[in-house]
């Protein structure tokens, strides 16, 4: 049974129709990754599954363990264990770190919130982060560590990462990847991982890998098979797709 099953989803922000009848079902446990060209829609999906207001669902449904959460509000998406990451984390001023950490944690009613703070920060290299305003002066790597980190303490069952590889150094790659692998996939949560590039395919397991361009999945397939023909043909082929194509 899929945890998060889209039918015939279209949305769009201020006006404009974004995405055109998406049909997707993510199993439970299961890890999708998403690619297109910038301004295929992805990111629109992403605000769309986790409720931003400011993006209209104009018609079909969002099933998530066979709830109709289609008009839910986003706090209510987050409470059922949905959470996302921002593809440009905002800065927090006056926020610190370690502050809103504590704060996620005793909301949750975490037991030993030191030790789990510690315990990831170590993990995501993030000592020396705790005391500063969040996102400011952060490089690029560094805001999506802490963008996962901070979702980690929520403990969702369900994670939307956006360009979680976009504009992150090599050796950020390779921490948001050993972390994805050892506290999400390994507890068996589901993901949708977004990404134009697919370099973060190569540190964490990918079930199945679907293309998005114009609003519309139109290719998909077994996650290396439609990496490597991404890197040499493009998303050429397919643009020439009628209906939904595999890739093999």
């Amino acid at each position: 049974m899929p945890e998060l099953k889209i039918i015939n989803l279209c949305a769009g922000v201020d006006n404009k129709v974004i995405l055109r009848g998406i049909n997707l079902e993510i199993g439970n446990g299961k890890t999708i990754l998403l690619m297109g060209p910038n301004g295929s829609g992805k990111s629109t999906l992403a605000q769309v599954l986790i409720g931003n207001p400011k993006y209209k669902i104009l018609s079909g449904k969002i099933l998530f363990n066979n709830i109709d959460i289609t008009d839910l509000p986003l706090e209510k998406r987050v409470k059922m264990g949905i959470s996302a990451s921002f593809q440009i984390p905002p800065k927090l001023r006056g926020i610190k770190l370690r502050e809103l950490a504590m704060a996620i944690l005793r909301k949750r009613g975490e037991k030993n919130p030191d030790e789990k703070i510690r315990r990831l920060v170590k993990e995501m290299k993030l000592e020396g982060f705790l005391d500063r305003e969040i996102n400011v002066g952060f490089s690029g790597g560094e805001m999506k560590r802490t963008e996962l980190f901070l979702i980690l303490l929520q403990n969702p069952t369900f994670v939307i990462l956006d360009e979680i590889d976009s504009g992150v150094d090599v050796e950020s790659v390779g921490i948001l990847g050993k972390v994805i692998r050892n506290e999400l996939q390994r507890d068996g949560r589901s993901l949708i991982i977004i990404s134009h590039t697919g370099i973060i395919a190569k540190h964490v397991r990918i079930d199945i890998a679907y293309i998005m361009l114009n609003g519309k999945i139109t290719c998909y397939g077994p996650p290396t098979i439609v990496l490597n023909h991404v890197l040499e043909h493009g998303f050429a082929r397919c643009k020439k797709c009628e209906g939904i194509c595999y890739v093999d």
